[in-house]
């Protein structure tokens, strides 16, 4: 039996999936904040290795590169590289159309490996599907990639680029910050400018709404208090000036209502961009990843396309069907490299 197990190190969390054959036997996420060190990450690394078992090979993605903890992306990609050879072992570094690379030479290829784990899902769709849009819509960012003609299409591959293309969103179902999500909103029948402080997320609107995956967050919140939803009504009413027991229940779900309205637009509009920079036709399906499978589902619906999600490109163990599109990069490079 062959074993690949991949992993994808973001800036919060690490992904990892083990396939069997090509079949997807386990998946899991951990919380592994970067910003302060390395250390939580060595943890985590630690726990999954345990959860997930041994491999005859070990392929990774990053985004964690992005973190504060590391100079630059070179030296984010150099440490990281060494850091999963020196836990894991026998370990590839993905860069993109470029391949596996040892890790030794991720200082080479660091253009290509930063922050690649979109480029991961787009090439196993690419594989499964002639023709899609791509809409992985995860903790702190949304990826669009489209596919035309068996191949990603998209415009951009560095960070940059692909913010300018639209292909990349920075709104997530957890992490989004509320103030990054719109300047104003309306309560007691006028617009309310925001205010500029991290006092609440889009987990915080998604749990007021009860449409927050179970296992989604976990990240601390904002201000340290409980993730329940009277806090998180506490922390919204922050936003705009307010106490929670300013108003009553309703007005805050009513505010959350609009705060995640207008999460949709923004990734309804980068949907509907990308798939006119790639002569998408409306009758394009859409691929659903992340923890946001029904808020990509609702903007299929509002787009007229046709919605799968990214489990059913794989072989996957019926039970973890769901957690594999919560951790779609390290389910694609365990099936990649299978």
């Amino acid at each position: 039996m062959s074993v690949v197990i991949g992993w994808d190190i973001g800036g919060v969390h690490l992904k990892a999936a083990r396939a069997e054959d090509g079949r997807i036997t386990k998946a899991a996420q951990y919380a592994a904040p970067l910003r302060a060190g390395t250390e939580q990450l060595l943890r985590a690394l630690a726990q999954a290795r345990a959860d997930v078992g041994p491999a005859d090979r070990n392929v990774v993605t990053m985004t964690g590169e992005l973190a504060d903890t590391f100079a630059s992306r070179r030296d984010g990609v150099a440490h990281l590289s060494q850091l999963a050879a020196r836990e894991l072992g026998a370990v590839s570094i993905y860069a993109g159309p470029h391949g596996y690379i040892r890790p030794e030479h991720a200082g080479e290829h660091v253009a290509d490996i930063a922050s690649a784990n979109w480029h991961a899902c787009a090439a196993l769709v690419a594989r499964k599907r002639e023709t899609a849009l791509l809409i992985d819509l995860g903790s702190t960012t949304t990826d669009l990639i489209p596919i035309a003609g068996g191949k990603v299409a998209a415009r951009g591959y560095t960070d940059a680029q692909r913010l300018a293309a639209g292909e990349l969103v920075y709104t997530g179902l957890v992490r989004g910050f509320v103030m990054a999500t719109a300047d104003r909103a309306p309560l007691h029948g006028a617009w309310t400018p925001l205010i500029n402080e991290n006092f609440a997320t889009m987990a915080d609107v998604h749990r007021i709404l009860g449409t927050l995956p179970a296992g989604a967050d976990l990240m601390a919140t904002a201000d340290g208090r409980e993730k329940t939803v009277a806090a998180s009504r506490a922390r919204l009413a922050r936003m705009v000036g307010s106490d929670a027991a300013d108003a009553d229940d309703a007005t805050w779900t009513l505010l959350a209502r609009w705060f995640a309205e207008a999460q949709l637009r923004a990734i309804a509009d980068a949907a509907a961009l990308v798939m006119s920079s790639a002569a998408l036709t409306a009758a394009v399906p859409i691929i659903a990843a992340g923890i946001g499978l029904g808020a990509v589902e609702e903007i299929a619906r509002r787009l007229g396309c046709a919605c799968a999600t990214f489990d059913e490109l794989l072989d996957v163990a019926p039970e973890l069907r769901v957690t594999v599109c919560h951790c779609a990069p390290a389910a694609a490079l365990a099936a990649l490299a299978s």
